[in-house]
């Protein structure tokens, strides 16, 4: 076990080669430093690499010149060529498109999402709205979650829909509702899983059989479980993807959005897209980012062993009328989360309602006092109140909102790494004034 207590996370296998060079990177091989059966320092021995090692190590190396053991931030709009016979041979031209540090970053997402190649944007939106346009154009349909990011279900309706897009979206709990959806020219399957913010689960296995029946590209939004808890790509999906603005930076510190493509061929599309729209991540971000990821494990553990206290006290309280966590055995779709949620951790994210309705949730988080901050953003080391129906989701329309149980005091809470008795003390007395 680890030094929290907790059994280790299982082991993914990395392919280990010999690191390429910065031109071979350029092209999306993304792999450790040199293997060698000789104990020599700076080597990596052949096999297996845990989860938690790749966080740390994936994607990064000893800079060649300085030693220096983080890669350097490039902030550099250009790259000098030799010479316009060797344009881009050492790999890089033009920051828009390719810069050393963010494709870094890139490699370590891949390897933790164990997929062929990432992407890494702006902004979750950036990503989102980057692999629609990849993917479809004027005339192609999608089946989408019915309960999504706010900014999702907004970008569908009143940009993509305009421009000849077709949207229908479902309740994907249900796979033969997906498959009922289904039409001829349907390119692309959306799944969010767990879903923000009701904490509905995908039968991923399912619905990527369906999106591969019908020739559609099955694209997973995984931000609330993150790698740590489930990679939708171990599970037919083709393309995952992650507000990286939440567990991987973890900290309230930046904003970014990641496409992790299982295939070259996707993960080649999706970065033309990128190149074309402009919207790639910041290299200092990136360097943030690179940093925050490594701790990701210690902190979704944590995060998780809170979320699970906190349930199970919201639970017990005579205020409160429903509290929806994956890891309760209350939870509706508790089967489904168990078989795959790894490790037995079921994410920082949690939502409950209280005696009242809407008028007590909006007084509880009006009243709630810290360590708790009001406010948006989720996955952090600070834990965070959301009222949904006003801030993430209030771009959504108010009969698709309450359809899928988002009322106007709905309660969302992101737990962060503060100590879990402070949280339920607070939590408790907010609960007990109304």
């Amino acid at each position: 076990t680890d030094f929290l207590g907790n059994a280790p996370l299982e082991p993914i296998q990395s392919t280990m080669l010999s690191r390429p060079s910065v031109a071979a990177r350029a092209v999306r091989c993304r792999v450790f430093s040199a293997v060698s059966d000789k104990p020599v320092s700076g080597t990596w021995a052949p096999g297996p690499i845990a989860q938690s090692t790749t966080a740390v190590h994936a994607g990064v190396e000893p800079d060649e010149k300085t030693g220096a053991i983080l890669t350097p931030v490039y902030m550099s709009t250009t790259f000098v060529q030799e010479s316009v016979a060797k344009y881009q041979a050492k790999g890089f031209s033009y920051s828009r498109t390719r810069n050393p540090t963010v494709g870094a970053y890139e490699d370590k997402i891949a390897a933790m999402e164990n997929g062929y190649g990432a992407c890494a944007f702006s902004t979750g939106m950036a990503a989102t709205t980057t692999v629609i346009s990849a993917f479809m154009k004027s005339g192609d349909h999608c089946v989408i979650s019915d309960c999504s990011y706010g900014g999702t279900n907004r970008s569908c309706r009143e940009f993509f829909t305009p421009l000849g897009m077709e949207f229908t979206f479902v309740d994907f709990r249900d796979p033969a509702k997906v498959k009922a959806a289904m039409q001829p020219n349907t390119k692309m399957v959306f799944s969010e899983t767990p879903a923000n913010p009701v904490l509905s689960l995908v039968d991923l296995e399912a619905v990527s059989a369906i999106a591969k029946e019908h020739g559609a590209i099955h694209v997973c939004d995984a931000t609330f479980a993150t790698p740590i808890i489930l990679r939708p790509l171990d599970h037919g999906a083709d393309i995952t993807l992650q507000s990286l603005t939440k567990y991987y930076d973890g900290h309230n510190i930046t904003v970014g959005g990641g496409l992790i493509a299982k295939t070259k061929e996707l993960w080649e599309k999706i970065d033309w897209t990128r190149n074309v729209h402009g919207n790639i991540i910041s290299p200092w971000v990136a360097f943030i980012q690179m940093q925050t990821a490594k701790t990701m494990e210690l902190r979704v553990t944590r995060q998780s062993q809170t979320a699970q206290k906190i349930a199970e006290f919201l639970e017990s309280h005579p205020k409160v009328t429903k509290v929806m966590y994956p890891g309760l055995k209350s939870f509706p779709q508790k089967e489904l989360a168990d078989k795959y949620h790894r490790n037995g951790l079921h994410g920082g994210m949690l939502w409950f309602d209280v005696v009242g309705g809407s008028p007590a949730g909006t007084k509880l988080m009006d009243t709630c006092q810290r360590p708790w901050s009001l406010c948006e953003n989720l996955g952090a080391t600070e834990s965070i109140i959301t009222a949904c129906a006003v801030m993430t989701h209030a771009n959504m329309l108010k009969e698709d909102r309450e359809k899928v149980g988002i009322s106007d005091g709905f309660i969302r809470i992101s737990c962060g790494l503060e100590d879990p008795d402070d949280l339920i003390a607070a939590l408790k007395k907010a609960l007990d004034n109304l």
